[in-house]
């Protein structure tokens, strides 16, 4: 399984696997799921060999059935790649891509600002996305999946928590 962080940018994503993730050890890599209601916190971070460029990734999302499955399937290890995640319009792609109201490319008119053609759609404009990974990869063994009771336990979870979270509502 993959844990892949987005970023818009290939030269910024490039830059950081090379000035920051390139040094982590694999086994010194963490994640760390934080769960808090219908929410979880995914926290990535290592202690560096370079630690002037230490950097740590997190990211509040919605709980899904991907992560429920990457929950139950892991098998205590997973993959750190770095994704660019670039938005297409209709002239960029196939007839056979996916918009994000659901339907393909060739279901909107062309000439016509892309609105969609089908009547009970309301989307006045095509819209989608390509997610292309890079190469390079770590695997990561240290992963946790922890209650917000429990982050006072856990040194990355509490860091990530307390600075971005917990000292905000003060």
């Amino acid at each position: 399984m993959n844990i892949v962080p987005l970023l818009d940018d290939r030269k910024e994503a490039s830059s950081i696997w090379h000035d920051v993730i390139h040094w982590w050890q694999d086994p010194s890599i963490k994640v760390r799921f934080v769960e808090i209601g219908d929410e979880y916190w995914i926290i990535i971070g290592s202690d560096s060999q370079r630690p002037e460029s230490n950097l740590s990734f997190f990211k509040v999302l919605q709980k899904s059935e991907n992560y429920e499955r990457f929950k139950k399937g892991h098998g205590g290890e997973a993959y750190l790649r770095l994704g660019i995640y670039t938005k297409k319009l209709r002239k960029d792609v196939k007839n056979d891509a996916l918009c994000e109201c659901g339907h393909s490319a060739e279901d909107h008119d062309e000439g016509d600002g892309d609105i969609c053609l089908y009547n009970e759609c309301n989307c006045k404009k095509f819209s989608s996305f390509q997610v292309t990974l890079l190469k390079r990869k770590k695997t990561i063994t240290d992963i946790a999946f922890l209650e917000e009771k429990n982050v006072k336990d856990d040194p990355l979870a509490w860091n990530c928590l307390y600075v971005n979270k917990y000292s905000k509502t003060e």
